[in-house]
């Protein structure tokens, strides 16, 4: 298991309650399951992250399956909702 942070932004940050959390997850797939069972009070979080785009260590998820992206030992996973802006 590596040791991550996970960075929320935005309606994710406001929804998490912070603005960033540790975890323990091989894959980005655990990291986001740990992340909703942490918040399992917060149904506003759950709904955030569906639609939210991730970066892992700098580099965009894109579609690839949550499953198959795995996390290095100090990485970061940034939570990312859609905004707007100019």
């Amino acid at each position: 298991m590596a040791k991550v942070t996970v960075r929320y932004w935005a309606a994710a940050k406001a929804a998490a309650g912070t603005a960033e959390e540790p975890y323990e997850a091989a894959t980005l797939a655990e990291a986001l399951d740990a992340v909703r069972a942490r918040h399992s009070g917060s149904g506003e979080l759950a709904r955030v992250l569906l639609r939210c785009s991730f970066l892992v260590d700098g580099d965009p998820v894109g579609t690839r399956g949550h499953e198959t992206v795995r996390l290095a030992d100090g990485g970061t996973v940034e939570v990312l909702p859609p905004f707007a802006g100019g």
